[in-house]
């Protein structure tokens, strides 16, 4: 069997800057869909659950880590649902 090759670790500074992009892009296209009362039910609900999920890894990430904890892994939840939130949003 052949092992899925996973995508280079992404830098803590370029990390941080992405997040802020994607989160910033992901108010503004929810706050126009809010505004002009198109945003859903399932909308709500995935403002709510996705930050539930990524504080709950990210507490799993922190318990795990050493002395150092390792900030790329903290942030990775978040910033994995801040870009494809952002991606998705940007496709409507």
């Amino acid at each position: 069997m052949s092992k899925k090759k996973s995508d280079p670790p992404t830098l803590l500074p370029l990390m941080m800057m992405e997040l802020a992009w994607a989160s910033w892009e992901t108010v503004a296209h929810r706050s126009l869909m809010m505004a002009q009362g198109n945003c859903s039910r399932v909308e709500y609900s995935r403002m709510l659950l996705e930050k539930m999920t990524a504080a709950r890894l990210s507490a799993a990430s922190l318990a795990q880590s050493s002395m150092v904890p390792d900030w790329s892994a903290i942030l990775a939840p978040w910033h994995r649902r801040a870009t494809s939130n952002a991606r998705r949003l940007r496709r409507r």
